[in-house]
């Protein structure tokens, strides 16, 4: 009996044995498959994401080389914003990997330069082909830099005094004496120069802050800065103004905004300069020059709207004032090109109706512009300006001395000038006291019609918009 009852404990047992290792194996294999579709699931996961960020950054770098190719473009086709075709956008291009195999592409859109600007817009999209709805955009501005990036350029010898105050970039391919004030470069194209008889280095005085001072730089080639006056009168005769001969002294612009007022000067204003009173028997006469550069007597002709194309271009002198309200060039000169050049004389203040927006004056004469006698003791001039064969300046006038003037733009001029006279004391005698000369940012890249420009297209701006 007792062996029965041991016999059926021992079958007992088996069976238990056997169904617990049947459960182990069915939840084992179930746990194992669990666990390999959720590595597997995690490991494709992880694959597609991996390709989504590859894709994803191979295509900012295809669309980058979109963008390097049409700086590319520019460089050896300056004026084609139709990637040569001739045709509007976008244009599409292929993008090869090192064996030459096409793995992307890169649509191109291309916005020309405004009117009066030498900016392009450049914006490219790339996409890789194994995944082309995965796009990436990036758009860069590229631009001729204009001259009148310059606040003063000159091919002469330079002296600023110690109550002068410069913000902007100065250079001249003479010597500078800077006695005054700046917060950017101050560069000659000279180691050393004679100056009054004593060698003195190519930047030099008691200005500063000297750490701003750079001596010897290459030289600006003043033979390739040539205003293209000859331009401006042909632009001026499609859509412009044209200012033939006066008869007279030349003609008066007055600026108010949107319109101008034009006079013909009949005659002018004299006055003396250096020189002083000497006595001869009863008598006392003027020993010294005499400048003979203000306003006189005037006929007003008529009102005129600015032109359509912002250029005005004249045969004679031109005197100009007033507020200007948009883009303008005022060009002075004669063909053929001889002396004694034509000149412009800023008669009174010169204004933008706004500063730092899209208000541009340029004034473009072959010979001198000149700041003459009869202008306000506090004086503003907002303008680029340039001299091709002159200087830019203010006469020295026999006991005369002006509060200030305030130039905001630029000053490119052959030879050299000046706004004030100073004694061996230090002493202002003569011209304008304090002289402040601004930066316009606006026009290095938005210069006046007919100004020079670099020959190289530089990047202004690049950014991802997409």
């Amino acid at each position: 009996m007792l062996r029965q009852l041991s016999c059926l404990f021992k079958q007992l047992s088996q069976s238990h044995r056997g169904s617990s290792l049947m459960l182990v194996l069915v939840f084992g294999s179930i746990a194992f498959t669990v666990i390999v579709s959720g590595v597997s699931t995690y490991a494709l996961m992880e694959y597609r994401a991996s390709n989504k960020y590859l894709y994803r950054d191979q295509a900012f770098h295809v669309a980058e080389a979109g963008i390097n190719y049409y700086r590319w473009h520019l460089a050896h086709n300056p004026t084609d914003y139709t990637d040569g075709t001739g045709e509007p956008g976008p244009y599409v291009h292929e993008y090869v990997d090192k064996n030459g195999t096409v793995i992307g592409k890169f649509s191109l859109e291309i916005d020309p330069p405004p009117s009066g600007s030498t900016v392009v817009t450049i914006r490219s999209t790339g996409w890789m082909l194994a995944d082309p709805a995965r796009t990436r955009t990036i758009q860069a501005r590229v631009g001729f830099p204009s001259l009148s990036d310059y606040v003063f350029l000159n091919n002469s010898n330079m002296n600023f005094s110690y109550t002068t105050v410069v913000h902007g970039k100065v250079h001249s391919n003479g010597g500078i004496r800077f006695d005054g004030t700046t917060d950017s470069w101050v560069t000659s194209a000279k180691e050393t120069y004679k100056y009054e008889n004593q060698t003195h280095n190519g930047v030099w005085g008691g200005g500063g802050p000297k750490s701003f001072w750079k001596y010897p730089v290459p030289p600006v080639d003043f033979n390739s800065i040539s205003a293209d006056l000859a331009g401006l009168q042909t632009l001026a005769q499609e859509n412009g103004h044209v200012l033939a001969s006066s008869g007279k002294e030349g003609w008066h612009i007055v600026f108010a905004t949107s319109t101008y007022d034009l006079h013909r000067v009949e005659s002018r204003d004299c006055y003396y300069g250096e020189g002083k009173w000497k006595k001869w028997k009863w008598y006392w006469y003027w020993d010294g020059n005499v400048y003979c550069e203000d306003l006189g007597t005037t006929t007003y002709i008529e009102t005129r709207n600015l032109p359509t194309n912002g250029v005005i271009f004249s045969s004679d002198n031109v005197w100009v004032e007033g507020v200007v309200d948009g883009r303008i060039t005022v060009g002075v000169g004669a063909f053929p090109v001889q002396e004694p050049y034509k000149k412009i004389y800023i008669s009174d203040n010169l204004r933008y109706a706004e500063q730092s927006s899209d208000d541009v004056i340029g004034l473009i004469a072959q010979g001198d512009i000149i700041v003459p006698y009869e202008v306000p003791d506090t004086m503003y001039i907002d303008a680029a300006i340039l001299s091709q064969y002159g200087a830019i300046y203010r006469p020295y006038y026999y006991d005369d001395l002006k509060n200030s003037l305030t130039i905001f733009g630029s000053q490119i001029s052959y030879e050299s000038g000046g706004w004030k006279y100073v004694s061996g004391w230090g002493h202002v005698i003569s011209g304008f006291e304090d002289t402040e000369h601004l930066y316009d940012g606006n026009l290095t890249y938005n210069p006046p019609l007919g100004f020079p420009v670099e020959a190289t297209y530089q990047l202004i701006s690049w950014e991802e918009i997409m």
